[in-house]
């Protein structure tokens, strides 16, 4: 199936588009009712994509004049390299556009934008039970074999 879209960098134009996919994301991470981000985070999030000290990116897939994904992206100084790592933190479809290769192509353009600003690897982290996804991410990278340990404070 031939591309029908285009990745390209988020507008501030695209705020109320961005925001339906980005309340879509949330959503599938069951973020909702008492869990829900407080919207002074949104508001933050949308706000340091623009802001050149942040390093905060965003790419949208577009199709016509509709936004079909989302990826969302920073770098970020590590001990074991010279080059900053890029941690690609969000990435969303449309219901709707599943299965055009919107994830595939989000994630190939954050690859080629790291590797322009000199990052030895791009690496996230996904639900097990995502198994849609993790097709995809078996297909476009290599599973690190590293637990995530956290703790909310």
């Amino acid at each position: 199936m031939p591309e029908d879209f285009s990745i390209r960098p988020v507008e501030r134009a695209d705020h109320d588009q961005w925001l339906r996919l980005w309340e879509g994301y949330n959503i599938f991470y069951g973020r909702v009712g008492p869990d829900s981000l407080a919207p002074e985070i949104t508001a933050c999030t949308w706000q340091r994509f623009f802001d050149g000290y942040e390093p905060v990116h965003a790419l949208v897939a577009e199709r016509g004049e509709r936004l079909i994904g989302l990826t969302h992206y920073l770098f970020h100084r590590t001990t074991v390299s010279i080059g900053p790592n890029c941690y690609l933190q969000d990435l969303f479809t449309d219901e709707a556009a599943r299965g055009l290769g919107v994830g595939r192509a989000l994630i190939e353009e954050v690859y080629r934008r790291a590797k322009a600003l000199g990052a030895p690897r791009v690496y996230w982290q996904t639900q097990e039970s995502n198994r849609v996804a993790r097709q995809l991410y078996d297909k476009v990278a290599d599973l690190s074999g590293f637990i995530v340990y956290r703790k909310q404070l």
